[in-house]
């Protein structure tokens, strides 16, 4: 990768240092989980459009391979999903209702809690429906599990969608991360990201004016020499082949056939992949409206503003 971001040889992820939470205590961090004014009001904005780019790169891939097969209420009605760093569970229901057999893992125990908890109160999203497709939604569970340790699990290309949203930049291994989490993937699967570049605009958003001018988060959440820039993120697929041939799994859980290893992105066009291979999308956020922006494929400076802070990159393992 290209020099700038943090790379270290330190294996790990998030390491699980929360203590299990009173009862009376989750309920209220769940409040502020879910309190769409607090200090997850942001991500709650962005959620709608996080959902909006997954569910439509999935059904643009599954309209350019048959047509007939494209599910438009539900495009991933049998399809096995991972959230990994789930938090308190806002991406991970809205996967469950788009239909796919939703996993959402993270190393906090009383983030699990908080999300089990959340979706207890939806009997669609209720561990009895596991398994079931009631109302066209999929299945949801929870797991305090790390990436390194389901990967362990589960072995190698596993699931069809993978992601993992406004994590890697909170992470001291970022290529660890990365493979473990791309080796999760199963042979023409997806892999969703979303994080932050590293432009002096992005300190300014997000460190000086949402930790520290507006206390919109709590100051210390982010840290700017972790942010990754999208040509960074997009190297590390041109040049690095996945999953590594020496990749742990456990012996006594079936694997899903593995392709050989390769770049996932085969060469770029003007610096950019070909969109069966990869995405960067950036989104905005207006204030005057309270809402997030998905800057449409194409608009003029829609490359500046995927590199200028937040933005949402795709890829797709090679098939073979």
């Amino acid at each position: 990768m290209a020099a700038g971001i943090c790379l270290t040889n330190n294996e790990g992820f998030l390491h699980r240092t929360t203590p299990v939470e009173p009862l009376y205590h989750l309920k209220w961090l769940s409040e502020q989980w879910w309190d769409e004014r607090g200090e997850f009001g942001l991500l709650h904005k962005m959620n709608p459009v996080r959902m909006q780019f997954i569910r439509n790169k999935v059904l643009e891939i599954q309209r350019d391979e048959d047509e007939s097969k494209a599910n438009d209420l539900h495009p991933l009605n049998g399809l096995d999903v991972v959230d990994v760093g789930c938090g308190g569970g806002l991406l991970c229901e809205s996967l469950a209702r788009l239909g796919g057999r939703t996993l959402g893992i993270d190393a906090s125990s009383s983030n699990i809690a908080i999300a089990s908890l959340h979706a207890a109160a939806d009997p669609s999203l209720t561990p009895s429906t596991l398994g079931s497709t009631k109302g066209g939604c999929g299945a949801l569970q929870y797991e305090h599990t790390s990436v390194e340790e389901l990967l362990m699990r589960r072995g190698p290309g596993s699931f069809d969608v993978v992601c993992s949203m406004e994590v890697i930049e909170h992470v001291d291994n970022p290529r660890t991360f990365l493979t473990n989490c791309a080796s999760l993937v199963k042979p023409g699967g997806h892999l969703f990201l979303s994080t932050i570049a590293r432009t002096p605009l992005s300190y300014f958003l997000t460190i000086f004016a949402a930790e520290h001018l507006l206390r919109l988060v709590s100051p210390g959440t982010h840290t700017y020499a972790k942010y990754i820039n999208p040509e960074e993120m997009t190297e590390f697929f041109v040049s690095t082949p996945l999953p590594p041939d020496n990749m742990p799994s456990s012996d006594s859980l079936p694997k899903h056939p593995t392709s050989p290893s390769r770049p996932w992105i085969s060469r770029l066009y003007g610096g950019a992949p070909l969109r069966t291979e990869a995405e960067i999308r950036g989104m905005v956020y207006l204030p005057w409206k309270g809402e997030w922006m998905l800057v449409p494929r194409g608009a003029p400076g829609a490359s500046m503003w995927a590199k200028a802070c937040n933005y949402l990159f795709w890829v797709r393992r090679p098939l073979a």
